[in-house]
């Protein structure tokens, strides 16, 4: 037995994460009962932030599901969720004017999310093989003669596992840009007022949060299986 480092914090993000998640749901849930003094709804405040970019082509529909709201790139929808589209509250106005801002990020070429899309493919290969390619390569380092297409797929998997530290490094700063996006409208084209502004900026903000944890956790997740699979190669 050894002290890892990387092991308890990996412990450690699992109930940051959670901690992060929670203060979401507080927030939202906080100023969900918080109304626009203006009585504009969520789906009213999508389409004035798309007016303001210049935006034609998007369209807005509603779906099931709670906080399932999203932008869809291939299809040029904004998909709000029930209780999001038809509400005045502050809460979720800022949630919906925040996927208007991906919208917008589309409409004027914002580079990171044209990254971030790209290697959606890759990174879903990379979460799902990755880890498994590495461990075939530790069981192939064992057997004789085959030290080195072991060691080779051990390189392979750790790279291609890595792409998910590298989606959400990408992530970061679309899901930033996208709020920043939203709230400059709203200030601009006052959906909201005053106190208000901030209620949807503290929304956002604890969002925001859930990405940067996510951040932390993807690299503390790819150093520790770095650790244990380059490890196994050393102590052979």
């Amino acid at each position: 037995m050894y002290w890892d480092p990387l092991y308890y914090l990996v412990i450690i993000m699992f109930f940051i994460a959670m901690a992060a998640s929670n203060k979401v749901k507080r927030t939202y849930s906080r100023y969900a009962q918080v109304m626009s003094s203006k009585g504009i709804t969520a789906e009213r405040a999508v389409q004035m932030v798309l007016n303001y970019y210049g935006i034609t082509d998007v369209g807005i529909e509603r779906i099931p599901g709670e906080l399932t709201d999203n932008f869809n790139p291939k299809t040029n929808i904004i998909s709000l969720s029930e209780p999001v589209a038809g509400s005045t509250s502050v809460a979720a106005i800022g949630v919906a004017c925040h996927e208007a801002g991906h919208a917008a990020q589309h409409a004027t070429g914002y580079l990171p999310i044209k990254i971030r899309n790209s290697i959606v493919p890759v990174c879903n290969i990379g979460s799902m093989l990755g880890i498994p390619i590495a461990i075939i390569g530790v069981v192939l380092q064992s057997m004789q003669g085959m030290f080195d297409l072991g060691q080779t797929l051990v390189y392979v998997g750790i790279i291609m596992y890595a792409f998910v530290f590298v989606f959400q490094f990408v992530t970061l700063p679309t899901e930033l840009d996208a709020s920043r996006r939203a709230l400059k409208v709203i200030e601009e084209q006052g959906i909201l007022e005053g106190d208000e502004r901030v209620g949807a900026k503290k929304v956002l903000t604890a969002a925001a949060m859930t990405y940067v944890v996510a951040l932390a956790t993807a690299l503390v997740n790819l150093l520790r299986f770095a650790s244990i699979f380059l490890g196994r190669g050393r102590r052979r």
